[in-house]
């Protein structure tokens, strides 16, 4: 759900530059809307989530990385209708009450949950197309990693206010995969198209998506303390995300969570 860099994945609110690198929109004279100012301090943290995703989409063990890669991101996945969902009954709880951001907030939330489900099994039938099996995806418990991305908007839903997981959406949409990344995948891999849909798809997909966020996010009557949670939400989801890819680059696949240890923490690069 994004702009793409280098290593694969697009950066938010970028303009196609050469080599397929987009380079980031900063605020400009005249754009100083909430999207703009959301996407300046996503900057922050660009540098460190390319270097994880040029990293894990290295020609090295792609193969076996990439259904690890399909697994991991249906673990986070299948969560956004649910959290979308939880989201939604907030947002019209709130909107009953004279929340001014609720109404709005749940009428893009209707929207999206339409144009995002089935997403999931997606990535399960990518799964099986690249030689896995569902149950790889659905068996093992969800990496710590996941948990921290996803489970954070889960809390701040149900104790500060749903708004906050539009900072989440706007990662999710803004750092989505590289139009070139599946041509990638495939040259490297000898994959078929048809394990390739999810990348395929989201990479034309989540540019219109993240257009109708940007536009909502300039339209809500956004309080300084609520624009503010927004961008927490985006910057703890881009850190975990970047968290995330950093260990989805480690040369061995991911093990199954089953049975095993605690994970010590881990730092944003190798």
């Amino acid at each position: 759900m994004s702009t793409r860099t280098a290593g694969g994945t697009r950066t938010a609110g970028s303009r196609r530059a050469a080599g397929g690198t987009r380079a980031a929109d900063v605020a400009r004279p005249g754009c100083a809307g909430a999207s703009a100012r959301l996407r300046v301090k996503l900057l922050l943290l660009e540098p460190e989530f390319r270097g994880a995703t040029h990293h894990m989409w290295r020609a090295e063990g792609l193969l076996p990385r990439y259904r690890t890669y399909l697994c991991t991101m249906h673990a986070v996945i299948r969560a956004s209708v649910p959290l979308m969902r939880l989201a939604l009954d907030r947002a019209r709880a709130l909107a009953a009450s004279g929340d001014p951001l609720a109404a709005p907030l749940a009428a893009y939330l209707e929207e999206h949950i339409r144009e995002e489900e089935g997403h999931d099994a997606w990535l399960l039938e990518d799964l099986r197309a690249a030689g896995g099996s569902p149950e790889d995806a659905l068996g093992p418990l969800p990496s710590p990693l996941v948990a921290s991305l996803v489970g954070a908007q889960y809390y701040w839903i149900e104790h500060h206010h749903p708004v906050v997981l539009l900072g989440y959406i706007a990662v999710l949409e803004g750092y989505a995969p590289a139009p070139g990344l599946t041509g990638r995948i495939a040259r490297l891999t000898g994959l078929p198209a048809a394990a390739l849909r999810t990348v395929r798809e989201h990479s034309v997909l989540d540019t219109e998506h993240l257009d109708e966020l940007y536009a909502l996010l300039d339209r809500l009557p956004l309080g300084r303390d609520q624009e503010a949670a927004v961008a927490v939400g985006a910057l703890h989801s881009l850190d975990a995300l970047t968290r995330l890819f950093v260990r989805l680059g480690r040369s061995a696949p991911a093990p199954s969570l089953r049975g095993a240890g605690p994970v010590p923490p881990m730092g944003v690069t190798p």
